[in-house]
């Protein structure tokens, strides 16, 4: 099993291939980590890579941003309500994300937990997604960081 250190590097890795677009590197190296890795760890770097999502919507939306300590919450507006509900890959990523956001850790494993039980089609691309999402809102962080000069 990979150390610590070694996993870190390799998440490290997989959201610069991620936003790189470089889809065959992104996808070797999250098998890697999925290969070494067990329930409990994925869910780590599920949380890792929320984390990084979560920092580039602080980033993005500034003091816009919903103040959790004054009960605001992160939430999914959707153009079609109900679209989350047939796709469980996106569902899953983009309501484990809002719920690492919000700081609501028993939400948060249960979305990873739904997947999980939901088989690996729903499983791996949900992680999939989370990643390209995630890859996304950095890229877009970035690109705000570039216009503001």
């Amino acid at each position: 099993m990979m150390t610590t250190a070694e996993v870190a590097t390799v998440i490290h890795d997989l959201l610069a291939a991620a936003m790189d677009g470089d889809a065959d590197r992104t996808g070797a190296l999250l098998t890697d980590l999925a290969v070494d890795s067990d329930a409990s760890r994925m869910f780590n770097v599920c949380t890792v890579f929320a984390e990084a999502g979560h920092r580039a919507l602080l980033y993005m939306y500034g003091d816009r941003a919903p103040n959790l300590p004054a009960g605001d919450q992160w939430i999914i507006e959707q153009l079609r309500p109900g679209a989350l509900d047939n796709d469980p890959v996106q569902a899953f990523a983009t309501r484990f994300l809002i719920a690492h956001c919000n700081g609501d850790q028993a939400s948060t494993k249960t979305q990873y937990e739904t997947a999980l039980i939901a088989g690996p089609e729903v499983f791996v691309g949900g992680v999939c997604r989370l990643v390209t999402d995630v890859a996304g809102l950095a890229n877009a962080a970035l690109k705000a960081q570039e216009n503001r000069g």
